[in-house]
C-alpha cells in the first residue's frame, strides 16, 4: 500500500452488478472458461455475493472455473457463501508471515484475519487455495524459506511473483529477485525440488518438495516471460477491456453498454481490441506468440486498474571536481552558499559504506527487550527496526535536501543486543554502483533503525540515549578505501 493511499474511483463510474453479469455471460458464451474477480479488493463491494452467485450460474453455460483474488482481511465470514455459489479457486495476497512487517507493508492490521481466511478456505474444501507473494529484495526475500516450510503441512500453492514495474510503485531493478535465485536458495535449504507439469496456458512454474502437502510456484514475468502462451483478458473496475496487464490501451465497454449497444456490437468491439494485442509488453523487448483468448480476468471493484510499464531511471545532478583540501561538502568555497555538488563528470564505481550506532536503555527496559513472561520478544522490535532502517536508506535523498537520489544495489541493517552495555547495537551496510558515495544512506539507516527502537520502547522508559552514530568504513570513489581511526 503506498504511503499516500490510493484514489478510489467514484461509484458512478464503476460497473454495476447487472453490467458485470451481462459482460460475464457475454464472454462465457464466446468461449471464456475461467473468470477471476480481482482488485482492488473484491470483498469491499456490498453486492459481491450477488455477483459471485450470478457468475456461478454460468457454470451451466460453459464456465469451468470461478476464482477470486483477495487480501483476505474481510473474507472469512463471506467465504462459505462464495463457495456455495461456485467459487472453486481462491488467491490470497500475502507478502510476509511476520505480523509486524505485515502492518508496515499493508499499513493496516489484520494478519490474523488473513491467516484465518486461508484456514477457513481449507476447512471448506475449496479445491484450489493459493498464496500470492511478491518477493522484494531487502524487504521480504528472506521469508521465502518460511513460505516454503508453510507448505509442508498446508495444502496450498504458494506462488512467488517477481516484482514487476507498474506506474507509481517505485520499481527498481535491484529490488527484483530472479526466480532462478529463489530456486537455488530453496534447494540449498530443503533439497531438490520436483517439477510439476504445467498446463499450456499456465503463468506459473510449479514445483513441490517430496512429502509436502502443498506446492510452490514462480510467476516469472520479468526474467522468463510467458507471453507466448498468455491468454488473459482483463476488465477494469470502470468497465474497460485490457488485453495486456502492462498495456495502456483500453476500450470502455461500460460506455457502450450505457449507450444501449447490443451484444453483437460489444462482441465486435472486443474482437477488435483482441486483434490489437501487441507482440510485446508495453515498452519491453519481449516476444509474443499467438493469443489464445479463453480466460477473462475480471471486475476489480474499487480502484482504477490502469497500470503502465514504467522504466526505472536514475537521475544525477551536477558536481564539481573533488578537492583534497578540508571543506564543507555542499557549500560554495567562495560564497559559502549551499548547493548540490555536481557528479556529472565522475566515473561510476562500486561504492560501499558502513555506519554504526547504539541505543542504551535502563535495566528494566532492557529486560523487556529480552524477556516477556519467559518469551523472547527482541526479534519483534529488532525486525521492525531493521525494516525501518532499510526503508530510510532508500529515502535518504527525500530527507536530506542536498543528497543525490541513488539506485542502491544492497542494504543490510543488523541489530543485536549487547548485555555489557545494556544496548541495542546497529550496523548498516549500503552499496551502489554510481558517481557518489553512500555514507549518508548508511548513516540514515542506522539512525532511523535506532529511533524505531526508541519508539517501540518509549512506553517503558524515555530515559534512553542514542549515541556513537558514525561511518566506520567506506570504499570506492576518488578517495578510495577509508576506515575510521576512532575507538
Amino acid at each position: 500500500m503506498p504511503e499516500e493511499g490510493i484514489q478510489l474511483t467514484p461509484s458512478s463510474q464503476l460497473l454495476t452488478k447487472d453490467e458485470i453479469l451481462r459482460l460475464a455471460g457475454l464472454f462465457v458464451r464466446q468461449g471464456v472458461t475461467k473468470i477471476r474477480l480481482t482488485g482492488g479488493e473484491p470483498t469491499v463491494r456490498p453486492d459481491i455475493l450477488d455477483i459471485v452467485q450470478g457468475i456461478g450460474k454460468l457454470k451451466t453455460e460453459g464456465l469451468e472455473s470461478l476464482a477470486m483474488t483477495s487480501n483476505g482481511i474481510a473474507l472469512k465470514r463471506k467465504l462459505e457463501g462464495f463457495y456455495e455459489a461456485g467459487l472453486d479457486t481462491l488467491n490470497i495476497s500475502l507478502d510476509t508471515l511476520n505480523p509486524y512487517l505485515f502492518e508496515i507493508m499493508t499499513r493496516r492490521r489484520g494478519f490474523d484475519k488473513v491467516m484465518g481466511s486461508i484456514d477457513q478456505a481449507l476447512q471448506l474444501g475449496i479445491p484450489h487455495v493459493k498464496v500470492n507473494t511478491v518477493v522484494m529484495r531487502g524487504v521480504n526475500d528472506k521469508e521465502v524459506l518460511d513460505f516454503v516450510a508453510y507448505t509442508k503441512d498446508h495444502p496450498v500453492n504458494v506462488r512467488f511473483i517477481e516484482y514487476m514495474p507498474f506506474d507509481g510503485n517505485k520499481w527498481k531493478r535491484d529490488t527484483l529477485v530472479p526466480y532462478s535465485e529463489l530456486i537455488r536458495n530453496i534447494e540449498a535449504k530443503f533439497g531438490t525440488l520436483e517439477k510439476i507439469k504445467d498446463s499450456v496456458n499456465d503463468t506459473t512454474k510449479h514445483y513441490q518438495l517430496p512429502g509436502y502437502k502443498g506446492k510452490i510456484g514462480f510467476i516469472t514475468s520479468m526474467t522468463d516471460h510467458f507471453c507466448s502462451t498468455c491468454n488473459r483478458l482483463r476488465i477494469t473496475a470502470d468497465g474497460s477491456i485490457k488485453v495486456c496487464l502492462f498495456g495502456s490501451a483500453e476500450v470502455s465497454l461500460r460506455d457502450l453498454i450505457r449507450k444501449d449497444k447490443q451484444d453483437d456490437e460489444l462482441i465486435q468491439v472486443i474482437n477488435e481490441a483482441v486483434k490489437k494485442k501487441k507482440k510485446q509488453h508495453a515498452d519491453a523487448k519481449y516476444h509474443f506468440g499467438r493469443l489464445l483468448p479463453s480466460y477473462l480476468y475480471a471486475l476489480p471493484p474499487t480502484a482504477t486498474n490502469s497500470l503502465f510499464f514504467a522504466n526505472s531511471q536514475r537521475f544525477y545532478s551536477s558536481k564539481s571536481d573533488d578537492s583534497d583540501k578540508p571543506r564543507l561538502t555542499h557549500t560554495d568555497p567562495e560564497t559559502g552558499e549551499a548547493r548540490m555538488v555536481s557528479v556529472t563528470n565522475k566515473t561510476p564505481t562500486k561504492r560501499e559504506a558502513k555506519a554504526i550506532g547504539r541505543i542504551i536503555l535502563p535495566q528494566h527496559a532492557y529486560k523487556l527487550l529480552k524477556k516477556n513472561e519467559g518469551h523472547l520478544i527482541k526479534g519483534d522490535v529488532l525486525t521492525v527496526a531493521k525494516i525501518a532502517g532499510i526503508q530510510a536508506a532508500k529515502s535518504t535523498s527525500n530527507l536530506i535536501p542536498l543528497c543525490h537520489p541513488l539506485l542502491l544495489g544492497f542494504i543490510d541493517v543488523r541489530l543485536w543486543l549487547d548485555d555489557s552495555q545494556r544496548s541495542v547495537e546497529c550496523e548498516s551496510t549500503v552499496q551502489t554502483t554510481g558517481k557518489t558515495g553512500v555514507e549518508m544512506e548508511a548513516l540514515t539507516a542506522t539512525s532511523v533503525a535506532l529511533l524505531t527502537v526508541y519508539d517501540m520502547c518509549k512506553a517503558a522508559t524515555k530515559d534512553m540515549k542514542i549515541e556513537n552514530i558514525r561511518v566506520i568504513e567506506k570504499t570506492g570513489g576518488k578517495s578510495g578505501p577509508w576506515k575510521s581511526s576512532l575507538e
